[in-house]
């Protein structure tokens, strides 16, 4: 199999039901698959995909065990050469998928890539990061925002390297997986996405994010909007672990 989509949900459904919709189209002519975890969600999304999309293949946990723990037993389940993790809150098409997979294809040592991320008004989303350092991280949390250092590179328009890109869109060369290992567990929501590029990268692989092409994104920013609500705390604690295993952004 080609490609295996990584979907994880947590009482969600309103956003699941467009991206599942969006799917059906984008993956036309694709070898694929879709898993999903669900983190124990009770709005009726486990009647919903058994309903109309009997062919996921559809896991639901018994309660919120992480955004790190949910896609790994997707990625588990997972049988494609090439794994597409998508956040619910997006809406994709078939030129981005094409395209990922066309460039990874290409690119024997991109074990990573990404397409642009829009607001559904056709912003574009900063979702191509640098290292995620406490500064920059207390500047997002004020709310201060900070210069693009990739600005130079994103107005040539051809694809770069960042640190990193999130995980609301990323497609992985399965290989990128048994070199390096799944996500990091202890990390409950965010950073993961960085933890797991910058492995990546430490064991040779480029990380790509690809400009000229692109998916919506109803980026819910959860951590910035609530800082310190419980999701909120959890993200904190996700970044004191990242700082110790990543010191200086190594």
């Amino acid at each position: 199999m080609k490609l295996s989509v990584i979907i994880i949900c947590f009482n969600s459904l309103g956003n699941l039901r467009p991206l599942l919709e969006s799917l059906q189209s984008a993956l036309e002519g694709i070898d694929s698959e879709i898993v999903i975890t669900d983190n124990g969600s009770t709005d009726g999304t486990a009647d919903f995909i058994a309903a109309h999309y009997p062919s996921v293949n559809y896991l639901r946990l018994d309660k919120n065990r992480g955004v790190a723990y949910a896609r790994n037993r997707a990625i588990e389940r997972a049988r494609g050469q090439f794994l597409w993790i998508l956040d619910d809150d997006t809406v994709v098409n078939a030129r981005a998928a094409h395209d990922l997979l066309g460039y990874l294809e290409r690119n024997a040592d991109c074990g990573i890539a990404a397409c642009a991320l829009f607001s559904a008004n056709g912003e574009r989303q900063l979702s191509y990061k640098p290292f995620p350092g406490p500064l920059l991280k207390l500047r997002n949390v004020l709310g201060l925002g900070s210069a693009d250092p990739y600005a130079a590179r994103l107005a040539a328009g051809d694809p770069f390297e960042p640190v990193y890109v999130i995980g609301a869109c990323q497609m992985i060369r399965r290989e990128v997986i048994s070199a390096v290992g799944l996500l990091d567990e202890a990390i409950f929501y965010g950073p993961e996405d960085a933890d797991f590029c910058l492995r990546a990268r430490r064991a040779g692989w480029h990380v790509a994010y690809l400009p000229e092409s692109g998916i919506i994104h109803h980026w819910q920013r959860i951590t910035t909007r609530r800082p310190f609500s419980k999701t909120g705390r959890a993200h904190i604690r996700g970044l004191l672990h990242f700082y110790l295993r990543h010191p200086w952004g190594r």
